[in-house]
């Protein structure tokens, strides 16, 4: 994976004239990462294509490869890499995962340990401290590990001993977490729930459950491995025992979270931009992106055809990945209109890309159901109230999300923005640039973790005639 140097802070270029551009995303971080677990637990190699090549992919393989699993890239191709898992069907233990501060790494390795012939040290960034992990691990030792902890409680960095392989056979097991504060404990007990010998039985016990398009993601995931998972009810689960197997050549989607930043280019500085190989059906809360976004006063075509009618065209193909793609391009003036109040729940994680949308609106926006943000790479609720405050604008954080006043664009002024090590606190803030001149972003090279490179894609965008 090439790395590139920019200074930091990185002086954010300013839109000199509308867009006319096409811009290819890279492979979804949320499918790659459920995709190589998933392989990890079958039995014969799997070929992923278009995998992301970032550094939160590149953590989890290395993740797995401590567990001794093989993730061999291809030749010409780094996008394709093939996943071998361990022969005997063991999980090596007795080393160290480092998780850097990739949350599916933090929240789906862990299951594997059940598996493992010994116990494994989870360790990440200084950052990572701060995520909270205690719903997985409170799961993990109702199935019989054993969680010793370094430091805080709940937290990073933590060693698991799994149980002895009696303790989980037998009957269904059936196990209850608050995963109020992220979706991704659901998610990482789903995947290994195939793999118990009973199964398992998954309740959530809080009144909150964020993201639900992402435990629908994995749900879809494992069906698509050969395994079976049915909710009987709202934040209840029950995974039918299963060997898992994903088909021998699997290609992964576009990021459409990634793409939210060079779509809301052309809303802010007029023009069109076009994203090629988007998926008609797809599992990913993106897909939600371009509803959002029309609502926002966005024109967008599929395929030349209007969005609305070419979703209304479409035929449902459950649990394939062969779905029909096709060029989403998205044309503004300019104008951005305010959301009013919107629940945003089910998409949070491009939430701020919205924020920056929001800011260079005409009109109000208070988006709802996104109180879990505060727990995530950093509080990015906080985060964003304060650097759209820096920059002359006006927010302010609710208890479940944000409210967001409208600014006279011209009243806006230059600034430093903060990441804050967070990979859309520095899009955000690249949006932001677009309108604004003078904005310089610090540690634009955190957009690694799910972009390999986003300043040059930037660049490149902004640079189409």
């Amino acid at each position: 994976m090439t790395e590139h140097a920019y200074p930091d802070p990185w002086p954010a270029p300013v839109a000199s004239c509308p867009l006319n551009a096409t811009v290819t995303i890279p492979g979804s971080k949320s499918l790659s990462n459920r995709f190589l677990i998933l392989a990890a637990l079958g039995t014969k190699p799997v070929t992923l294509r278009g995998l992301l090549r970032s550094r939160d992919t590149e953590l989890m393989m290395d993740a797995l490869r401590t567990l001794g699993v093989h993730c061999e890239t291809a030749p010409n191709a780094e996008t394709t890499v093939t996943v071998t898992p361990p022969a005997d069907g063991h999980f090596h233990g007795s080393d160290t995962v480092y998780c850097g501060l990739a949350g599916t790494v933090m929240r789906f390795v862990p299951g594997l340990v059940l598996f493992a012939d010994g116990p494994v040290h989870f360790d990440g960034d200084e950052q990572a401290y701060q995520r909270p992990m205690g719903p997985i691990l409170d799961g993990l030792e109702q199935l019989g590990a054993t969680i010793a902890y370094e430091g805080e409680t709940g937290r990073l960095p933590f060693t698991i001993t799994p149980p002895q392989h009696t303790s989980i056979d037998g009957q269904r097991r059936h196990i209850a977490i608050d995963s109020s504060s992220s979706s991704q404990f659901i998610s990482g007990l789903l995947l290994i729930g195939s793999r118990l010998p009973g199964g398992l039985d998954l309740t959530h016990t809080g009144k909150h459950l964020p993201s639900m398009p992402h435990i629908r993601m994995t749900m879809h995931d494992v069906e698509a491995a050969g395994g079976h998972i049915s909710m009987p009810e709202p934040g209840h689960w029950i995974v039918e025992p299963a060997s898992l197997e994903l088909p021998a050549d699997v290609i992964v989607e576009p990021d459409l979270s990634n793409a939210a930043p060079f779509l809301e280019a052309a809303m802010i500085a007029s023009g069109s931009v076009s994203i090629p190989n988007w998926p008609y059906i797809t599992t990913q809360p993106g897909g939600l992106l371009p509803g959002i976004l029309q609502h926002m006063g966005a024109s967008i075509t599929l395929d030349s055809t209007p969005f609305d009618e070419a979703m209304r065209q479409v035929q449902i193909q459950p649990h394939a990945y062969t779905h029909r793609s096709g060029t989403l391009t998205l044309t503004g003036n300019g104008t951005i209109h305010g959301l009013g109040d919107y629940d945003i729940s089910a998409a949070g994680e491009i939430a701020p890309s919205i924020a920056a949308a929001a800011a260079l609106a005409d009109t109000p926006s208070a988006l709802h159901g996104i109180g879990h943000l505060r727990g995530h790479e950093t509080n990015r609720l906080a985060a964003l109230v304060t650097e759209i405050k820096r920059i002359g604008g006006k927010a302010e954080e609710l208890p479940d999300g944000l409210s967001i006043e409208p600014v006279p664009r011209a009243s806006l002024h230059a600034a430093v923005m903060e990441s804050y090590a967070d990979h859309r606190m520095a899009t955000f803030a690249a949006m932001i640039g677009l309108a604004v001149p003078g904005i310089e972003i610090r540690n634009i090279a955190t957009t690694r973790k799910t972009i390999p490179d986003f300043p040059g894609m930037w660049s490149d965008m902004l640079a189409q005639r």
